[in-house]
């Protein structure tokens, strides 16, 4: 996936398969939990206020709370089990994971199988599905535990899922394995770090030369919204969340702390 998951992967040799696919052997679903809900804090990874993919921009949301939406859900596995997802942690197609483009990471939704009527409950923990029509992109094992995996895609309708008041223990996030890219980043997508944007071009092009003798590889984005004209200044494209990450921490010290990772 960006999974910053269907995200679709990109093909290059990140990944030893070109395609994905269910695992080898069947699993017997009746022995898999559904995910637990419990108080976390959110992931460092994952979480920017916005980002793109394919043009589109995406917002998080603020908070889960009282988040419903139907539409269609599918799923990933094979390709992408063991990579990183967007939070940082790696994907286990074994698990019960998605991929939403807005939901706060993590957050826990209940999946119900319109069709069926099948409910899991799902740990979300990356970013996608970024394919028209689809809200939702769900591990294999949730998937089939749904009773979806034969279509590849089912009729369904999500809603949050908040911890109950006695699931108050603290959960010390472990540190995360910084990506190489974001998991699923479509093919050709690039990363970059957005400093700052802009309704005037001067106040973006002085901006840029604040940073241009520190910092590498900055550019001028724009894009219009009713004919009236955003600059965008970013660092990159980069190589990786570790990238980002460094780079955020560096601009944070110079003054300017509110960048965040843009996928176009």
């Amino acid at each position: 996936m960006i999974s910053i998951s269907g995200l679709t992967g990109c093909t290059s040799s990140r990944y030893s398969l070109s395609k994905d696919s269910a695992p080898d052997q069947d699993i017997d679903t009746s022995t898999v939990a559904n995910a637990t809900p419990r108080k976390e804090p959110r992931s460092r990874y994952g979480n920017p206020a916005s980002y793109r993919v394919r043009g589109k921009t995406y917002y998080v949301l603020d908070s889960a709370d009282g988040f419903v939406e139907k539409g269609i859900a599918s799923w990933y596995g094979k390709k992408f089990h063991g990579h990183s997802t967007s939070s940082g942690e790696p994907f286990n197609m074994y698990g019960m994971t998605a991929a939403h483009t807005r939901l706060p990471l993590p957050s826990y939704v209940e999946v119900k199988n319109l069709d069926n009527q099948r409910k899991i409950i799902v740990r979300v923990n990356d970013r996608g599905p970024f394919h028209q029509g689809r809200i939702i992109d769900l591990s294999y094992a949730a998937a089939k535990k749904l009773g979806i995996t034969a279509t590849g895609t089912g009729n369904v309708e999500i809603r949050t899922v908040v911890a109950a008041d006695n699931t108050t223990e603290k959960v010390t996030e472990s540190t995360p394995r910084k990506p190489e890219l974001p998991e699923n980043i479509p093919e050709g997508a690039n990363l970059y770090l957005q400093v700052g944007a802009f309704g005037s071009k001067q106040n973006a092009n002085l901006l840029e030369s604040k940073l241009q003798n520190r910092y590498q590889k900055l550019s001028i984005s724009t894009s219009f919204n009713n004919t009236r004209g955003v600059y965008r200044v970013r660092i990159g494209p980069l190589q990786s969340i570790a990238d980002a990450d460094r780079l955020s921490q560096n601009l944070s010290d110079d003054g300017y702390p509110h960048s965040h990772v843009v996928i176009d």
